[in-house]
Formats: structure tokens, C-alpha cells, sequence
């Protein structure tokens, strides 16, 4: 019974779902023949109203005239121009959307490229997979041959390869020949380009850091991603192993950060090459400043206002080793120093007296064990010298214990009298400190200013104690560098400056040191074409001179 109940049941069901389904129909048919019927009667509405008309009537434009076939036609042509015209419109936008989709597609595609080089590897042609292997395995040991990571024996002070060193807007160099100058723009676009191209490259790293780089991410203010642009580059150096490639040094900061970042690329005549990028926090580094000094109170009156300038009152991370040879001056220069440091209220400051003839070796090796609180930041500097508070940093920058010593190249000024014997007096110092052919020259020829940790000094065996008078020592000590594993930092800085000072040579030096002092003396006096216009004064006296008498004479007849 209960059987035939389902049974029952599902054949209701059947019945009334077949119903339901030719009701449905019924009524879709019905509602289908009704809006026929309405737009029927809607068009023969419209054909009753529309206006009566002969077949020569006009087009519509005149007040008045009838509108019949014509109108209608025109209506119909003029709609089909104008989405014609809209279609045409549409179809190039369409068209330059699918070429710039296309442009930023290659360009997506190239940063890939450029990111997926290789681990160590930053390129601008293809990426690693496509690069064949032997290609990378040359690249990678050109960096191996280079002076990067180790330094090089060297056989004499030339065999150095130095460093030139560039801003945002300059670039600093040594070999200016006629044409180029020791601080300009870059003119050739080649140059502009390649310094672009680096610190492009070297934001990329920073921006981008990979797993192995020694460095942290860092956050904004509000929680966001830090992130570098060209204006944090502060400065870099570079230069060319011609058998190798070219090495770039380049330092990045933030404006509201103490820690610098250090990016090293080389470029073996071929895509950029990572070497590392790192963090170096310099907020604790303390520099160890000695200069040696006999007599001169004048000159150090001069280098201690530069002193407190910078170093009491900028960076506030120095201290002062003053090594004094004779009596003569002592007293002066003790007054001077305890001067400076009670108005600062400064008392960093060691002054070692030393009652024998001032040799500048002995007073440098002197000034660096004078020293006991352990691993310090040695700068060896002379009282004729101008540093800025940028220098400093450069100084710290650039030297590492065990690794690198920084030989800055100093920018020697003339004597001011003959730059600007066209005005009534030299201007103050801080005026003459720019960087012009005929205001000073790159010193490339010397090599007293360094800076260097004093383990590495004491453990290449400090200076020749054997080397007497003036000039040397310095050489001396740079060459012990140059035979042994330390990189040494060879660049032009634009923060430090030699002040002219009149020199005696001595005749008590060696025939070697005499040759040396004089042509220090004849280098620093003036540029060269000042010393033309010296060396044939007369000459040009009795031209102006002709000149004027010829012209009096003229006017007379």
C-alpha cells in the first residue's frame, strides 16, 4: 500500500509539473502577442502624425519648411558620420593603449632582466639563464684580478692606479692636461651617462637588497619601507684597471640618519658586477688628529681656528696629539691650546714636548704611541693644512683596520699674493679655498696626509727614523703600504687644502732632498701661466709701453 502511494504521489507530481509547464508556455505566447499588438498600434500612431509632405520638399533649415523622406535620410547620414568618426577615435586610443602596454611590458621584462642576472651579478642584458657560463666564470674572475678585495704589490710609488672622486653635479680628477680642470662638470655625455648609470645601479642594490648583503631593512617614520634616491648619494670614487674594469666606491645617506651605506660595483668591460653592500656606522668613530710642529705659532694659531670650527663645534669626535720639538714657541703654543679648549670647554687634547730637532717622522711615530686606549683613527696632518667636516667622514669612510688606508690628494693653494695681485689684499682663507687652475693644483706628488688605523701602523713599522730633514718619510711609509696586502684609497678630496707658506730649502739637504723642496717650492708658488706672465714681465712692460707711445704719437700727428 505504501508502495502504490509513492507511486501516486510522483505521477501527481508528474502531472502537475507537465500543467505548470504548458501554463507557463500559454502565458509567455500571450504576453509576446501583446507587446506585438502595442508597438503595432504605436507605429501606426506615428505614421498618422507625421507631418504631410510632397517629394520635392527641401531638407529642413528654413523656419517653416515642411520635413518629409529627405529629412529623414539626412538625420540617418549624418548619425552614421558621426559614430564613424567616434569608431575611427576609439580605434586609435585602442591603438595607443596596446603601444604603451607594450612599452611598459619591455620595460617590466628589462627590470626583470636586470634583477635576475645572478646572485652576485647586476646587468642590463639578459639575465642569468641566458648568459652562457664560461661568460660569467670571466667576469667573475676579472673581479678576482682586480685590486677590490685584496691589495696589490706594488713596485714604486707610481705604480699605484688612483681613485677620482665625483658628486651628484662634479667630478674631481687628477690628469687635467690643457683642456680639463681640477673640479668640473662632467662635458662628455659618455661620462655624465656611465656616473648616472653607477648610482642608479647602486640605489638598486640599496633598494633592492639581496639575502646575502650585509644590511638591514630599515623603516620610515610612519612604518614605511626606506627608501634611497639619487639626492642621499653623498659622494663616490672610481677608476680603471685598463686590463680589468673600472671599480666604483659610492656613499649614501639619509639626511636623518647617522648611518652611512656602502655600495662597491665594478664594471669588467662588460654589466655591473655587485662586489658587496653594507652598513657602516661611523656616530662612534673617533679620529686621533697628530701634527707635528716646531716653532710656526702663527700658522698653528690659524690651524687651531680651523680646529675649533670643525672639530669642536661639527663633528665632536676628534682628538688632538700636538708633537713640539725645541723650547722655542712651547709656551706659545701651550696658551694657543688652552685657549681654544677653555672657551669650548674642550679638553681632548695631548701636547708631547720634545726637546731635539724636528724630524716629521719621529713626531708622527711619536704622536701614534702616545696613544693608549687601544685601536684608534690615526689622521696625520700639518699645521699649513684646511680641512672641512665632510673630510673627516671621508676620512672614516675610508679606512679599515686590517683592509684599507686612505692617502687623500690635497688640493694645494698658490701663493695669494701673485693670485690676486690685482686686488688691493688677498681675501680671508675661507674665500681662497676653491678649486681653480690658477688659484691651486692637485698635489698628487704627496703623501703626508693620511689617514690610517694604528694597528696597521705600528704593524708595518711606523716611519724611517733614518731619514733626516725635510720630505721622505712620507714616501717611505706609502711605499711599505704599497708592498704589502692593504688596499690603499688614493683620491682627490675636495674638503682638504694645503695653505701657501713660504719655503727654505736647506743646504744641509741631500742633493735628492734639495731637487725635491725646490720643485715642491716652484710648484706651490703659482699656476702656470702666471709664472709666464713673471718670467716675461719685461717683455710685456716694454710692449705696453711701444704700444703707448705709438698711440701718443697718432694722436700728435
Amino acid at each position: 500500500m505504501k508502495k502504490q502511494l509513492i507511486l501516486l504521489g510522483k505521477y501527481t507530481f508528474i502531472r502537475m509539473s507537465r500543467r505548470g509547464s504548458i501554463l507557463h508556455t500559454r502565458t509567455h505566447w500571450l504576453l509576446l502577442g501583446l507587446a506585438l499588438l502595442c508597438s503595432l498600434v504605436l507605429f501606426m500612431y506615428l505614421l498618422e502624425c507625421a507631418p504631410q509632405t510632397d517629394g520635392n520638399a527641401s531638407l529642413p533649415g528654413v523656419v517653416g519648411e515642411n520635413y518629409g523622406k529627405e529629412y529623414y535620410q539626412a538625420l540617418l547620414q549624418e548619425q552614421e558620420e558621426h559614430y564613424q568618426t567616434r569608431a575611427t577615435s576609439l580605434k586609435r586610443q585602442i591603438a595607443q593603449l596596446k603601444q604603451e602596454l607594450q612599452e611598459m611590458s619591455e620595460k617590466m621584462k628589462s627590470l626583470q632582466e636586470r634583477k635576475n642576472i645572478g646572485a652576485n651579478g647586476i646587468g642590463y642584458q639578459g639575465n642569468k639563464e641566458q648568459a652562457p657560463s664560461d661568460l660569467l666564470e670571466f667576469l667573475h674572475s676579472q673581479i678576482d684580478k682586480a685590486e677590490v678585495s685584496t691589495g696589490a704589490k706594488l713596485p714604486s710609488e707610481y705604480g699605484v692606479i688612483p681613485f677620482e672622486s665625483f658628486t651628484l653635479m662634479k667630478v674631481f680628477q687628477l690628469e687635467m692636461g690643457l683642456t680639463r680642470h681640477p673640479e668640473e662638470k662632467p662635458v662628455r655625455k659618455d661620462k655624465r651617462d656611465e656616473l648616472t648609470d653607477v648610482i642608479e645601479a647602486g640605489l638598486e642594490v640599496i633598494n633592492n637588497p639581496d639575502e646575502d648583503d650585509e644590511q638591514e631593512d630599515e623603516e620610515g617614520p610612519l612604518g614605511e619601507k626606506l627608501i634611497f634616491n639619487e639626492n642621499d648619494f653623498i659622494e663616490g670614487y672610481y677608476r680603471t684597471e685598463r686590463d680589468k674594469g673600472t671599480q666604483y666606491e659610492l656613499f649614501f645617506k639619509k639626511a636623518d640618519l647617522m648611518e652611512y651605506r656602502h655600495v662597491t660595483l665594478f664594471r669588467p668591460f662588460g654589466p655591473l658586477m655587485k662586489v658587496k653592500s653594507e652598513m657602516i656606522d661611523i656616530t662612534r668613530s673617533i679620529i686621533n688628529i697628530i701634527v707635528p710642529l716646531a716653532e710656526r705659532t702663527e700658522a698653528f694659531a690659524q690651524f687651531m681656528q680651523n680646529f675649533r670650527d670643525v672639530c669642536i663645534h661639527q663633528d665632536k669626535r676628534i682628538h688632538l696629539t700636538v708633537v713640539y720639538f725645541g723650547k722655542e714657541g712651547l709656551s706659545k703654543v701651550k696658551s694657543i691650546l688652552e685657549s681654544v679648549t677653555s672657551e669650548s670647554n674642550f679638553h681632548n687634547y695631548t701636547l708631547v714636548s720634545l726637546n731635539e730637532e724636528f724630524n716629521r717622522g719621529r713626531g708622527l711615530n711619536v704622536g701614534a704611541r702616545a696613544w693608549d686606549k687601544g685601536e684608534v683613527l690615526m689622521f696625520f696632518c700639518d699645521v699649513d693644512i684646511f680641512f672641512s667636516a665632510e673630510f673627516l667622514n671621508s676620512c672614516r669612510l675610508n679606512a679599515e683596520p686590517g683592509k684599507k688606508v686612505f692617502y687623500p690628494v690635497v688640493f694645494s693653494l698658490y701663493n695669494p699674493a701673485i693670485v690676486y695681485a690685482n686686488q688691493d689684499a688677498p681675501p680671508p682663507v675661507e674665500q681662497q679655498l676653491v678649486h681653480k687652475k690658477d688659484s691651486g693644483f692637485w698635489r698628487d706628488f704627496g703623501f703626508g696626509m693620511t689617514c690610517q688605523y694604528r694597528s696597521d701602523f705600528l704593524t708595518i713599522g711606523g716611519f724611517d727614523m733614518e731619514v733626516k730633514g725635510w720630505g721622505g718619510e712620507d714616501v717611505h711609509l706609502y711605499r711599505k703600504y704599497l708592498h704589502g696586502d692593504l688596499i690603499v684609497i688614493r683620491t682627490p678630496v675636495p674638503g682638504l687644502f694645503h695653505l701657501w707658506h713660504e719655503k727654505h730649502c736647506a743646504d744641509e739637504l741631500t742633493p735628492e732632498q734639495y731637487r725635491m723642496c725646490i720643485q715642491s717650492k716652484a710648484m706651490n708658488e703659482a699656476s702656470h701661466s702666471h709664472l709666464g706672465m713673471m718670467v716675461f714681465r719685461e717683455e710685456i712692460e716694454m710692449h705696453l709701453h711701444k704700444q703707448a707711445y705709438r698711440t701718443n704719437s697718432e694722436a700728435v700727428g
